[in-house]
């Protein structure tokens, strides 16, 4: 198959490189005049074969797609809201095939289908990450499975093509009850988790943040309780919570046990530690926060926590 990605970023290249080792045909929408390397370093923290992860070092060999070209799906990871601007970028260059949404979005379903337009599309989301260092090289994690939208929603004329193409690459997939709602509710425990990680204000160095967050039982105690305002937003837009128990399970047993159990977690399981440290990119992390602090303002919801941490992280990033 063939797939195309849009730009050389981390999510998407990390699974460009798992596609590619599986013989698929990978090439990378980049713009003009852009230097991209014939080859990126990776290394990666495997997850797909064993639950503690493998630890191994290859090479993605970088083709880059042409215009007016057609692609069996067109994978589109942005940040920040960048959703319009990339499609903008596929029709600008007359490109074709079944789109990927691989995002982060506080959008609902009419405006995301609002700025698709014509494309076909699928919602899904990465359980990867990772980052570009300085030398070249991918340094990312990826985990057996990606969440994915459901054949009945979804309603592309190629979903049993997508479900071999990860399945040739051994990516698993799960299916929620709504695609859209997940992600809203994955924003909703992300802002809780950050902005309590960064709740003196300063959130300039994630990757120093998640360590400390880690190791302490009590922040993470804290950690659970901001969560539990967070997901007051995702309910107060109309989703029935109940429809997803497996994802707010933890979040709804006694914090304090919640908090130590999770020390422990991260402690064991180096696949998720090391995919909290990994994400450096301060916009996009204070973008699904403010999506979520913005929601709750709008609905007059009582987030004391919450908003005391934002509130904090605002004013520390004021000029």
């Amino acid at each position: 198959m063939r797939v195309a990605v849009l730009g050389l970023g981390v999510i998407g290249t990390t699974y460009a490189y798992a596609l590619q080792q599986a013989g698929c045909d990978t090439y990378h929408i980049v713009r003009e005049g852009k230097a991209v390397p014939p080859v990126v370093p990776v290394h990666l923290l495997d997850g797909r074969y064993n639950q503690k992860g493998e630890e191994k070092d290859g090479e993605y060999a970088v083709k880059l797609a042409s215009d007016n070209e057609e692609y069996d799906f067109i994978l589109i990871s942005v940040a920040c809201g960048k959703l319009e601007g990339a499609l903008q970028t596929l029709r600008e260059r007359n490109l074709k095939g079944t789109v990927i949404l691989f995002c982060n979005f506080w959008n609902d379903r009419k405006d995301v289908e609002q700025i698709i337009g014509g494309y076909e599309y699928i919602t899904a989301f990465p359980t990867a990450g990772g980052n570009m260092q300085k030398d070249g090289k991918l340094n990312c994690v990826l985990f057996d499975h990606i969440m994915l939208e459901g054949k009945d929603i979804a309603k592309i004329h190629n979903y049993d093509e997508l479900i071999k193409l990860l399945d040739s690459a051994d990516i698993k997939q799960e299916i929620p009850y709504d695609m859209f709602e997940w992600i809203w509710i994955h924003m909703a425990i992300n802002a809780g988790v950050t902005s309590t990680a960064a709740r003196e204000g300063n959130i300039d160095d994630p990757n120093r943040l998640a360590r400390e967050l880690m190791a302490d039982a009590k922040a993470l105690t804290m950690a659970v309780k901001c969560i539990r305002e967070t997901l007051k937003t995702v309910s107060a837009r109309g989703v029935d919570l109940k429809k997803y128990n497996n994802e707010i399970l933890p979040y709804k047993i006694p914090s304090g046990i919640a908090g130590i159990a999770m020390k422990k977690l991260f402690a064991s399981n180096e696949l998720t530690s090391r995919i909290m440290t990994l994400h450096y990119d301060v916009n996009d992390i204070l973008y699904g926060c403010r999506c979520v602090y913005d929601e709750g303002k709008k609905f007059g919801l009582e987030l004391p926590m919450f908003y005391g941490n934002m509130d904090r992280i605002i004013t520390a990033r004021i000029p």
